[in-house]
């Protein structure tokens, strides 16, 4: 495939990409929009492996932005957590963070959502929880899960699984 050829396939199939909805189409069917606009059969091996890079390309720049998108939300909440430290709301000792019952925060997943570690009679638990927020304290919702250390021994020896099951369906997408 000359290379004149190359640089129409691919602008078309990004014009494609960019203007429809992800969730919906599939590579098949980015193909044969691309070959009805073009002209050409994309069928072929040669161009439908061409094809398919471009569209995994378009999808891998996508996900970094979406990434990108979400370590700067992170940065937003870290700042907001910041603030609230600095109103005594978040008690922290050196880098660890813990909240108001003394549960260590592993993590925020999000403004309202985050990932603690404590002893709950005589058992470590992991929990990953919603919260809420009532008279300047941040208190537990029902809305979560809480694993004992054994169980998230097993969920994150599956953790692998997890992540290839979600690059499937994402470039499925």
């Amino acid at each position: 495939m000359d290379s004149e050829t190359s640089i129409r396939i691919e602008e078309t199939v990004l014009d494609i990409l960019k203007t429809c909805n992800l969730e919906e189409v599939s590579e098949q069917k980015i193909r044969r929009m691309a070959s009805e606009k073009l002209g050409l059969d994309l069928s072929e091996p040669t161009r439908k492996k061409f094809v398919r890079q471009v569209v995994e390309k378009f999808l891998a720049e996508e996900q970094a932005k979406r990434e990108a998108n979400a370590a700067d939300e992170v940065k937003e909440e870290e700042e907001e957590d910041d603030e609230e430290e600095e109103d005594g709301k978040v008690k922290s000792s050196g880098d660890k963070e813990y909240d108001d019952e003394g549960d260590l925060i592993v993590c925020r997943l999000s403004h309202k959502r985050r990932v603690t570690v404590t002893d709950f009679r005589g058992k470590t638990l992991v929990s990953i929880r919603e919260y809420y927020s009532k008279e300047g304290k941040e208190l537990p919702t029902s809305k979560g899960i809480s694993l004992t250390a054994e169980q998230w021994a097993t969920f994150k020896k599956n953790i692998p699984g997890v992540e290839q099951a979600i690059k499937k369906l994402e470039s499925k997408s």
